[in-house]
């Protein structure tokens, strides 16, 4: 089946996501989620974040007659505490204090629903992302960027932060907040191959 043969719809309005998407060369269109994020539920940061993606696909599914839509949540966990985004400066620092010579894990949650047939297919990417022991000016000079508010653990990897980055194990754009290969995999499932889409691009 042609990509073009499918409505695809991001529920998400993050630049971050929209660039990823566009990386594989499937027609789709953007949509806001009102979808209000709740960090406070009482599940497991891998529950968690599936259920806030699935959560943010349904809310904009619920206003579309057919195709597929697409949500996605990113997540900051260290040991087993989960950390969203901050919105204060304060916030930032305390979280990258935290996170400072430490190991932890950014969980990205993935759901493709079919509007038609109700029909829900998820994935959560797990990657381990190492931060070297950097000093408190060097928190301080961050945050003053501005870089660190609204994101999930007060970092984007691709922006200044990739400065404190010490090692990586798994998939660096699950970290950026949407793995291409999840998407790939699960848009398969219904029939849509990336691999066509790209091909008619350079071709």
């Amino acid at each position: 089946m042609s990509p073009s043969m499918k409505n695809i719809i991001l529920a998400s309005t993050s630049p971050r996501r929209k660039e990823l998407m566009e990386l594989l060369c499937v027609p789709f269109e953007v949509r806001a989620s009102n979808y209000e994020e709740d960090m406070t539920l009482a599940l497991p940061p891998e529950e968690l974040v599936q259920h806030l993606a699935v959560c943010k696909a349904q809310a904009v599914a619920v206003g579309v007659s057919a195709g597929l839509v697409i949500g996605g949540d990113t997540i900051i966990s260290l040991d087993g505490r989960v950390m969203g985004k901050p919105h204060t400066e304060e916030n930032a620092q305390e979280m990258l204090r935290a996170l400072r010579g430490k190991t932890h894990q950014v969980l990205t949650g993935l759901a493709v629903i079919d509007v038609e047939t109700g029909q829900t297919r998820q994935a959560i990417n797990i990657t381990n992302v190492t931060f070297k022991p950097y000093t408190d000016k060097e928190i301080t000079d961050y945050v003053q960027t501005g870089e660190p508010l609204d994101r999930a653990g007060a970092y984007a990897i691709q922006g200044y932060a990739s400065l404190f980055v010490q090692e990586i194990h798994g998939d660096y754009f699950g970290v950026l907040g949407l793995s291409l290969t999840d998407l790939a995999a699960l848009l398969k499932e219904f029939g849509i191959d990336v691999w066509e889409g790209i091909v008619g691009s350079v071709v």
